[in-house]
Protein backbone atom coordinates (compact mmCIF):
# COMPACT_ATOMS: atom_id res chain seq x y z
CA UNK A 1 0.00 0.00 0.00
CA UNK A 2 2.73 2.56 0.85
CA UNK A 3 4.40 1.65 -2.67
CA UNK A 4 1.20 2.10 -4.75
CA UNK A 5 0.75 5.47 -2.49
CA UNK A 6 4.00 6.70 -3.53
CA UNK A 7 3.93 5.85 -6.79
CA UNK A 8 0.76 7.82 -7.12
CA UNK A 9 1.61 10.40 -5.88
CA UNK A 10 4.93 10.52 -8.50
CA UNK A 11 2.47 10.66 -10.80
CA UNK A 12 1.11 7.85 -13.51
CA UNK A 13 4.37 8.02 -15.39
CA UNK A 14 6.27 7.09 -12.69
CA UNK A 15 5.93 3.65 -13.69
CA UNK A 16 7.79 4.06 -17.05
CA UNK A 17 10.46 6.27 -16.19
CA UNK A 18 12.27 2.85 -14.83
CA UNK A 19 12.50 2.27 -18.97
CA UNK A 20 14.13 5.82 -19.19
CA UNK A 21 16.69 5.27 -16.67
CA UNK A 22 17.72 1.23 -18.06
CA UNK A 23 18.11 3.28 -21.71
CA UNK A 24 20.42 6.21 -20.34
CA UNK A 25 22.42 3.59 -18.24
CA UNK A 26 22.81 1.48 -21.49
CA UNK A 27 24.18 4.39 -23.21
CA UNK A 28 26.76 5.43 -20.44
CA UNK A 29 27.74 2.25 -20.17
CA UNK A 30 28.71 1.84 -23.90
CA UNK A 31 30.14 5.26 -22.92
CA UNK A 32 32.72 3.17 -20.77
CA UNK A 33 33.13 0.47 -23.54
CA UNK A 34 31.82 -2.60 -21.38
CA UNK A 35 31.28 -4.73 -24.25
CA UNK A 36 35.46 -5.46 -23.95
CA UNK A 37 35.75 -4.92 -20.39
CA UNK A 38 33.17 -6.88 -19.14
CA UNK A 39 31.01 -8.80 -21.61
CA UNK A 40 34.50 -10.10 -24.08
CA UNK A 41 35.65 -10.83 -20.67
CA UNK A 42 33.39 -12.88 -19.15
CA UNK A 43 32.03 -14.19 -22.26
CA UNK A 44 28.40 -12.88 -22.04
CA UNK A 45 25.55 -12.05 -24.48
CA UNK A 46 24.89 -8.25 -25.02
CA UNK A 47 22.13 -6.16 -22.24
CA UNK A 48 19.20 -5.59 -24.09
CA UNK A 49 17.57 -1.52 -24.05
CA UNK A 50 15.17 -2.88 -20.80
CA UNK A 51 17.55 -5.76 -19.25
CA UNK A 52 17.69 -4.98 -15.89
CA UNK A 53 13.44 -3.43 -15.97
CA UNK A 54 11.46 -5.36 -13.55
CA UNK A 55 8.45 -5.64 -15.49
CA UNK A 56 5.36 -8.58 -16.76
CA UNK A 57 6.31 -7.59 -20.10
CA UNK A 58 9.88 -7.82 -19.84
CA UNK A 59 11.24 -11.40 -19.55
CA UNK A 60 13.32 -12.10 -16.16
CA UNK A 61 15.69 -14.22 -14.96
CA UNK A 62 16.85 -13.75 -11.06
CA UNK A 63 20.12 -15.36 -11.14
CA UNK A 64 21.42 -14.34 -14.48
CA UNK A 65 20.49 -10.55 -13.92
CA UNK A 66 21.51 -10.92 -10.23
CA UNK A 67 25.06 -11.93 -11.50
CA UNK A 68 25.13 -9.49 -14.14
CA UNK A 69 24.56 -6.44 -11.85
CA UNK A 70 27.08 -7.85 -9.41
CA UNK A 71 29.89 -8.31 -11.84
CA UNK A 72 29.25 -5.00 -13.71
CA UNK A 73 28.75 -3.21 -10.67
CA UNK A 74 32.37 -5.17 -9.43
CA UNK A 75 33.75 -3.06 -12.34
CA UNK A 76 32.31 0.36 -12.31
CA UNK A 77 33.55 0.23 -8.63
CA UNK A 78 37.17 -0.96 -9.74
CA UNK A 79 36.91 2.05 -12.46
CA UNK A 80 36.06 4.96 -9.35
CA UNK A 81 39.68 3.24 -8.50
CA UNK A 82 38.46 1.20 -5.13
CA UNK A 83 39.89 -2.29 -5.07
CA UNK A 84 36.77 -4.75 -5.40
CA UNK A 85 37.41 -8.85 -6.36
CA UNK A 86 34.73 -9.67 -9.19
CA UNK A 87 32.05 -12.03 -7.44
CA UNK A 88 31.24 -15.65 -8.38
CA UNK A 89 27.82 -17.19 -9.18
CA UNK A 90 28.04 -19.31 -6.26
CA UNK A 91 28.87 -16.24 -3.80
CA UNK A 92 26.52 -15.75 -0.80
CA UNK A 93 23.92 -13.27 -2.56
CA UNK A 94 23.77 -11.41 0.63
CA UNK A 95 27.57 -10.93 0.99
CA UNK A 96 27.99 -9.49 -2.35
CA UNK A 97 25.34 -6.75 -2.04
CA UNK A 98 26.15 -5.58 1.15
CA UNK A 99 30.08 -4.56 -0.26
CA UNK A 100 28.28 -2.93 -2.86
CA UNK A 101 26.37 -1.06 -1.02
CA UNK A 102 29.06 -0.52 1.71
CA UNK A 103 31.28 0.70 -1.47
CA UNK A 104 28.23 2.93 -2.92
CA UNK A 105 28.23 4.87 0.55
CA UNK A 106 32.20 4.93 0.58
CA UNK A 107 31.69 6.92 -3.07
CA UNK A 108 29.24 9.60 -1.35
CA UNK A 109 26.21 7.65 -2.92
CA UNK A 110 22.90 7.67 -1.03
CA UNK A 111 20.85 4.66 0.12
CA UNK A 112 17.99 4.51 1.55
CA UNK A 113 16.19 1.08 0.76
CA UNK A 114 17.04 -1.83 2.53
CA UNK A 115 19.73 -4.58 0.74
CA UNK A 116 16.98 -7.18 0.21
CA UNK A 117 15.96 -4.71 -2.59
CA UNK A 118 18.92 -6.12 -5.02
CA UNK A 119 18.58 -9.61 -4.46
CA UNK A 120 16.18 -9.96 -7.43
CA UNK A 121 18.95 -8.61 -9.57
CA UNK A 122 16.38 -6.06 -11.27
CA UNK A 123 14.26 -3.27 -10.44
CA UNK A 124 13.61 0.22 -9.59
CA UNK A 125 17.10 0.20 -6.96
CA UNK A 126 19.09 -2.24 -8.97
CA UNK A 127 19.55 0.61 -11.95
CA UNK A 128 19.55 3.47 -9.44
CA UNK A 129 22.48 2.13 -8.47
CA UNK A 130 23.98 0.71 -11.33
CA UNK A 131 23.54 4.59 -12.40
CA UNK A 132 25.16 5.84 -9.16
CA UNK A 133 28.17 3.90 -9.84
CA UNK A 134 27.79 4.80 -13.90
CA UNK A 135 28.28 8.54 -12.62
CA UNK A 136 31.10 8.43 -10.58
CA UNK A 137 32.83 6.62 -13.09
CA UNK A 138 32.07 9.01 -15.52
CA UNK A 139 33.72 11.47 -12.99
CA UNK A 140 36.69 9.84 -12.21
CA UNK A 141 37.59 9.33 -15.89
CA UNK A 142 36.77 13.02 -16.22
CA UNK A 143 33.89 12.26 -19.17
CA UNK A 144 31.69 15.51 -19.47
CA UNK A 145 28.45 15.78 -22.16
CA UNK A 146 29.21 17.93 -25.00
CA UNK A 147 25.81 19.88 -26.00
CA UNK A 148 24.81 18.65 -29.32
CA UNK A 149 25.42 20.65 -32.65
CA UNK A 150 22.47 20.59 -35.23
CA UNK A 151 23.30 21.48 -39.32
CA UNK A 152 21.46 24.19 -40.05
CA UNK A 153 21.47 24.16 -43.23
CA UNK A 154 20.54 20.79 -44.16
CA UNK A 155 17.68 20.92 -42.01
CA UNK A 156 16.06 23.70 -44.10
CA UNK A 157 17.11 22.21 -47.13
CA UNK A 158 14.81 19.33 -45.97
CA UNK A 159 11.94 21.44 -44.90
CA UNK A 160 11.90 22.73 -47.90
CA UNK A 161 11.78 19.48 -49.43
CA UNK A 162 9.09 18.78 -47.65
CA UNK A 163 7.36 21.61 -47.99
CA UNK A 164 7.55 20.97 -52.11
CA UNK A 165 6.76 17.69 -51.51
CA UNK A 166 3.31 18.29 -50.16
CA UNK A 167 2.21 21.37 -52.56
CA UNK A 168 3.00 18.72 -55.48
CA UNK A 169 0.58 15.78 -53.66
CA UNK A 170 -1.83 18.45 -52.86
CA UNK A 171 -1.71 19.76 -56.48
CA UNK A 172 -1.93 16.39 -57.83
CA UNK A 173 -5.23 15.58 -55.69
CA UNK A 174 -6.64 18.91 -57.10
CA UNK A 175 -6.35 17.89 -60.59
CA UNK A 176 -7.09 15.01 -60.23
CA UNK A 177 -10.35 16.19 -58.56
CA UNK A 178 -11.07 18.16 -61.33
CA UNK A 179 -10.68 16.06 -64.39
CA UNK A 180 -13.20 13.53 -62.40
CA UNK A 181 -15.72 16.27 -62.12
CA UNK A 182 -14.83 17.49 -65.70
CA UNK A 183 -15.64 13.73 -66.74
CA UNK A 184 -18.82 13.61 -65.32
CA UNK A 185 -19.81 17.01 -66.06
CA UNK A 186 -18.88 16.92 -70.12
CA UNK A 187 -19.14 13.10 -70.64
CA UNK A 188 -20.73 11.54 -73.88
CA UNK A 189 -23.97 11.06 -74.11
CA UNK A 190 -23.42 8.01 -76.70
CA UNK A 191 -28.18 7.48 -76.30
CA UNK A 192 -28.55 11.57 -77.57
CA UNK A 193 -25.98 11.04 -80.50
CA UNK A 194 -26.84 8.08 -81.68
CA UNK A 195 -30.97 9.49 -81.95
CA UNK A 196 -29.22 12.55 -83.63
CA UNK A 197 -27.45 11.02 -86.76
CA UNK A 198 -30.33 8.60 -87.23
CA UNK A 199 -32.27 11.80 -87.36
CA UNK A 200 -30.53 13.37 -89.85
CA UNK A 201 -30.82 9.86 -91.93
CA UNK A 202 -34.34 10.31 -92.23
CA UNK A 203 -34.33 13.70 -93.14
CA UNK A 204 -32.19 12.98 -96.37
CA UNK A 205 -30.96 16.78 -96.19
CA UNK A 206 -27.51 16.12 -97.96
CA UNK A 207 -25.86 18.91 -99.47
CA UNK A 208 -25.27 18.65 -103.18
CA UNK A 209 -21.73 19.77 -102.64
CA UNK A 210 -18.83 19.20 -101.36
CA UNK A 211 -18.40 21.07 -98.43
CA UNK A 212 -15.29 23.09 -97.85
CA UNK A 213 -13.92 23.97 -93.78
CA UNK A 214 -13.26 27.67 -93.27
CA UNK A 215 -11.91 26.73 -89.70
CA UNK A 216 -8.18 27.20 -88.89
CA UNK A 217 -6.28 24.14 -88.70
CA UNK A 218 -4.60 24.99 -85.66
CA UNK A 219 -7.98 25.63 -83.42
CA UNK A 220 -8.77 22.01 -85.06
CA UNK A 221 -5.97 20.26 -83.38
CA UNK A 222 -6.62 22.40 -79.99
CA UNK A 223 -10.10 20.85 -80.30
CA UNK A 224 -9.10 17.64 -80.73
CA UNK A 225 -6.72 17.12 -78.20
CA UNK A 226 -9.23 18.69 -75.58
CA UNK A 227 -11.77 16.04 -76.55
CA UNK A 228 -10.00 13.10 -77.26
CA UNK A 229 -9.66 12.03 -73.22
CA UNK A 230 -13.46 12.20 -73.48
CA UNK A 231 -13.39 9.60 -76.28
CA UNK A 232 -11.69 6.85 -74.04
CA UNK A 233 -14.01 3.93 -73.27
CA UNK A 234 -12.41 1.86 -70.39
CA UNK A 235 -13.90 -1.51 -68.99
CA UNK A 236 -12.74 -2.15 -65.32
CA UNK A 237 -12.36 -5.91 -65.19
CA UNK A 238 -14.12 -7.37 -62.11
CA UNK A 239 -12.02 -10.02 -60.14
CA UNK A 240 -14.82 -11.88 -58.74
CA UNK A 241 -16.08 -13.11 -62.49
CA UNK A 242 -16.14 -16.80 -62.66
CA UNK A 243 -15.31 -16.45 -66.30
CA UNK A 244 -12.12 -14.59 -65.69
CA UNK A 245 -10.84 -17.39 -63.04
CA UNK A 246 -11.81 -20.18 -65.31
CA UNK A 247 -9.89 -18.67 -67.89
CA UNK A 248 -7.25 -18.54 -65.47
CA UNK A 249 -7.49 -22.43 -64.81
CA UNK A 250 -7.50 -23.12 -68.16
CA UNK A 251 -4.31 -21.42 -68.59
CA UNK A 252 -2.47 -22.53 -65.86
CA UNK A 253 -3.30 -25.71 -66.85
CA UNK A 254 -1.76 -25.63 -69.86
CA UNK A 255 0.90 -24.13 -68.35
CA UNK A 256 1.68 -27.14 -66.50
CA UNK A 257 0.98 -29.50 -68.99
CA UNK A 258 3.66 -28.17 -71.54
CA UNK A 259 6.66 -27.89 -68.45
CA UNK A 260 5.22 -31.33 -67.77
CA UNK A 261 6.22 -32.35 -71.03
CA UNK A 262 9.50 -30.70 -70.98
CA UNK A 263 10.09 -32.37 -67.76
CA UNK A 264 8.92 -35.78 -67.85
CA UNK A 265 12.19 -36.94 -70.45
CA UNK A 266 14.31 -35.39 -67.35
CA UNK A 267 12.68 -36.92 -64.82
CA UNK A 268 12.11 -40.18 -66.50
CA UNK A 269 16.23 -40.42 -67.19
CA UNK A 270 16.82 -39.28 -63.86
CA UNK A 271 14.79 -42.66 -62.52
CA UNK A 272 16.90 -44.88 -65.03
CA UNK A 273 19.93 -43.41 -63.59
CA UNK A 274 18.74 -44.04 -59.61
CA UNK A 275 17.95 -47.73 -60.66
CA UNK A 276 21.38 -48.31 -62.16
CA UNK A 277 22.95 -46.81 -59.45
CA UNK A 278 21.26 -48.68 -56.84
CA UNK A 279 21.28 -52.09 -58.88
CA UNK A 280 25.54 -51.16 -58.80
CA UNK A 281 25.34 -50.13 -55.43
CA UNK A 282 23.54 -53.42 -54.13
CA UNK A 283 25.87 -55.98 -56.52
CA UNK A 284 28.57 -54.01 -55.06
CA UNK A 285 27.89 -54.81 -51.33
CA UNK A 286 26.71 -58.49 -52.18
CA UNK A 287 30.57 -58.90 -53.56
CA UNK A 288 31.90 -57.22 -50.70
CA UNK A 289 29.98 -59.38 -48.47
CA UNK A 290 31.21 -62.52 -50.03
CA UNK A 291 34.58 -62.17 -49.74
CA UNK A 292 35.00 -60.13 -46.47
CA UNK A 293 32.49 -62.88 -44.81
CA UNK A 294 35.22 -65.14 -43.33
CA UNK A 295 37.10 -61.88 -41.85
CA UNK A 296 33.93 -60.82 -40.38
CA UNK A 297 33.51 -64.04 -38.68
CA UNK A 298 36.85 -63.66 -37.36
CA UNK A 299 36.28 -60.64 -35.71
CA UNK A 300 33.38 -62.02 -34.46
CA UNK A 301 34.86 -64.38 -32.44
CA UNK A 302 37.93 -61.76 -31.43
CA UNK A 303 35.14 -59.51 -30.00
CA UNK A 304 33.31 -62.29 -28.52
CA UNK A 305 36.54 -63.59 -27.03
CA UNK A 306 37.43 -60.43 -26.35
CA UNK A 307 34.39 -59.43 -24.04
CA UNK A 308 34.63 -62.77 -22.51
CA UNK A 309 38.80 -61.88 -21.15
CA UNK A 310 36.93 -58.50 -20.37
CA UNK A 311 34.13 -59.70 -18.10
CA UNK A 312 36.47 -62.41 -16.34
CA UNK A 313 38.64 -59.52 -15.68
CA UNK A 314 36.02 -57.13 -14.01
CA UNK A 315 34.22 -60.31 -12.37
CA UNK A 316 37.60 -60.95 -10.73
CA UNK A 317 38.12 -57.08 -9.72
CA UNK A 318 34.78 -56.99 -8.40
CA UNK A 319 35.30 -60.20 -5.91
CA UNK A 320 38.14 -58.60 -4.92
CA UNK A 321 36.77 -55.19 -4.38
CA UNK A 322 33.86 -56.59 -2.32
CA UNK A 323 35.84 -58.54 0.07
CA UNK A 324 38.12 -55.28 0.55
CA UNK A 325 35.05 -53.47 0.83
CA UNK A 326 33.43 -56.44 3.57
CA UNK A 327 37.09 -55.68 5.69
CA UNK A 328 36.67 -51.84 5.21
CA UNK A 329 32.60 -52.49 6.51
CA UNK A 330 33.92 -54.43 9.50
CA UNK A 331 36.62 -52.19 10.80
CA UNK A 332 34.12 -49.37 10.24
CA UNK A 333 32.24 -51.21 12.56
CA UNK A 334 34.30 -52.03 15.09
CA UNK A 335 35.55 -48.22 15.19
CA UNK A 336 31.72 -46.79 15.33
CA UNK A 337 31.01 -49.63 18.14
CA UNK A 338 34.66 -47.92 20.19
CA UNK A 339 33.22 -44.22 19.50
CA UNK A 340 29.89 -45.61 20.52
CA UNK A 341 31.54 -47.11 23.76
CA UNK A 342 33.37 -44.09 24.47
CA UNK A 343 30.76 -41.18 23.60
CA UNK A 344 28.46 -43.07 25.97
CA UNK A 345 31.25 -43.35 28.81
CA UNK A 346 32.31 -39.40 27.84
CA UNK A 347 28.51 -38.60 28.41
CA UNK A 348 27.80 -40.99 31.62
CA UNK A 349 28.29 -39.11 34.79
CA UNK A 350 29.19 -42.06 36.85
CA UNK A 351 32.80 -42.79 36.27
CA UNK A 352 32.99 -39.34 37.52
CA UNK A 353 31.02 -39.66 40.47
CA UNK A 354 33.12 -42.66 41.76
CA UNK A 355 36.16 -40.25 41.01
CA UNK A 356 35.43 -37.82 42.88
CA UNK A 357 34.06 -40.32 45.83
CA UNK A 358 37.73 -41.87 45.89
CA UNK A 359 39.40 -38.27 45.81
CA UNK A 360 37.49 -37.27 48.65
CA UNK A 361 38.03 -40.92 50.14
CA UNK A 362 42.15 -40.93 49.34
CA UNK A 363 42.13 -36.73 51.44
CA UNK A 364 40.61 -38.29 54.34
CA UNK A 365 42.92 -41.38 53.77
CA UNK A 366 45.80 -38.44 53.56
CA UNK A 367 44.60 -36.97 56.59
CA UNK A 368 44.16 -39.67 58.94
CA UNK A 369 47.83 -40.96 57.73
CA UNK A 370 49.37 -37.33 58.67
CA UNK A 371 47.53 -37.40 62.26
CA UNK A 372 49.41 -41.05 62.78
CA UNK A 373 52.68 -40.04 61.23
CA UNK A 374 52.35 -36.61 63.29
CA UNK A 375 51.33 -39.02 66.90
CA UNK A 376 54.68 -41.66 65.58
CA UNK A 377 56.70 -38.72 64.93
CA UNK A 378 55.76 -37.14 68.85
CA UNK A 379 56.46 -41.08 70.03
CA UNK A 380 59.47 -40.99 68.86
CA UNK A 381 60.65 -37.75 69.93
CA UNK A 382 59.35 -38.01 73.63
CA UNK A 383 61.56 -40.95 73.25
CA UNK A 384 64.94 -39.53 72.11
CA UNK A 385 63.76 -37.20 75.10
CA UNK A 386 63.67 -40.05 77.58
CA UNK A 387 66.89 -41.80 75.83
CA UNK A 388 68.94 -37.94 75.88
CA UNK A 389 67.61 -37.77 79.82
CA UNK A 390 68.78 -40.95 80.56
CA UNK A 391 72.16 -40.69 78.91
CA UNK A 392 72.83 -37.34 80.63
CA UNK A 393 71.72 -38.79 84.24
CA UNK A 394 74.54 -41.76 83.72
CA UNK A 395 76.50 -39.03 82.63
CA UNK A 396 76.20 -36.96 85.86
CA UNK A 397 76.74 -39.75 88.07
CA UNK A 398 79.86 -41.51 86.52
CA UNK A 399 80.67 -38.09 86.90
CA UNK A 400 80.01 -38.02 90.80
CA UNK A 401 81.59 -41.60 91.26
CA UNK A 402 84.89 -40.89 89.81
CA UNK A 403 86.50 -37.99 92.38
CA UNK A 404 85.60 -40.52 94.81
CA UNK A 405 87.43 -43.37 94.15
CA UNK A 406 90.77 -41.44 93.58
CA UNK A 407 92.12 -41.69 96.95
CA UNK A 408 91.50 -45.00 96.80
Amino acid sequence: ETETGREEERGPGSVFQMFVLMEDLLDKLKVLDYEQHVLDKHNIKPLSRHYFVSSPHVLSNPGEQFYMFSVIAAWLISLCGRPFDTPQEYDDPNATVSNILSELRALGGQVDFPPSKLKSGSGEHVVYVLDQLVEKALKSKGFTWDRPMYPSVEVEDECVQEDDAELTLSKVEEEMTEDEEYEEEDGLDLDTLKTRTNQIELSGSRPAVVLESDVDAAEWNLEVERVLPQLKVTIRTDNKDWRIHLDQMHQHQEGINTSLQDAKGCLFKLREDISKTLEKVSSREKYLNTQLEHLISEYRQAQAQLNKELYQQASGGVTERTRILAEISEELEKVKQEMEEKGSSMSDGAPVVKIRQSLTKLKQELEQMDVRMGVVEHTLLQAKLREKNNMTRDMHATHLLEPNTQPY
